[in-house]
């Protein structure tokens, strides 16, 4: 059987990255509600050869996996880290990058971090259009978590890890529909009217 593939993008250029643990906090909330093939990488994997490039065609091998994993997912769960009021530059530039058709009804999943507070609207001021331009479909309810709320890079604070768990309820309720509407291996006949 075939799980749907969900993929990680967390626009973090260091490790430890609490823009990482939250996206794949949120993905081992949804695996838990649903069965999923999840992959998570982070912008610190493929940063050089993604900044190098002026085009798809210039992207390290490693770079263009990417690239084809988001452009091939059954659904994705992005994270970014907030400079500055807005996700970063190499993230913008990775979905530059990306099919304008490609992401077409795909659902999205939107995370951020940030210092604090004052970046809260990043996800719906930045990310959410973004992927409206996609025509993805951006799961409503989406997650920001700030410096306080992690310890050790661990998210603990009880008021986002409960928002979290309710953006992936949406994320595998989506997943679940999806399933059950995918058309049978058996073509289904009409009977003839009468």
């Amino acid at each position: 059987m075939t799980y749907p593939r969900i993929v990680g993008i967390a626009g973090s250029f260091r490790r430890p990255s609490k823009t990482r643990s939250l996206v794949e906090a949120i993905g081992a909330e949804v695996g838990r509600a649903t069965p999923i093939d999840f992959v998570v990488h982070d912008l610190v994997e493929i940063g050089q050869g993604l900044g190098a490039a002026f085009s798809r065609t210039q992207l390290t091998p490693d770079a263009a996996r990417v690239l084809r994993d988001i452009e091939t997912a059954d659904a994705l769960i992005v994270g970014t880290p907030v400079f500055k009021g807005s996700y970063t530059g190499l993230f913008k530039h990775l979905f530059d990058l990306v099919d304008p058709d490609a992401l077409r009804d795909v659902p999205v999943l939107l995370t951020a971090t940030g210092g604090g507070l004052r970046h809260a609207l990043v996800v719906e001021h930045h990310l959410r259009p973004l992927f409206g331009f996609f025509e993805a479909f951006t799961i409503p309810t989406a997650v920001y978590a700030s410096e306080s709320n992690f310890i050790d890079g661990t998210l603990v604070d009880s008021a986002v890890r409960a928002r979290a768990s309710a953006a992936a309820a949406q994320l595998a309720s989506v997943l679940g529909q999806r399933a059950v509407q995918a058309p049978s291996a058996t073509p289904v006949r009409l009977a003839a009217a009468r």
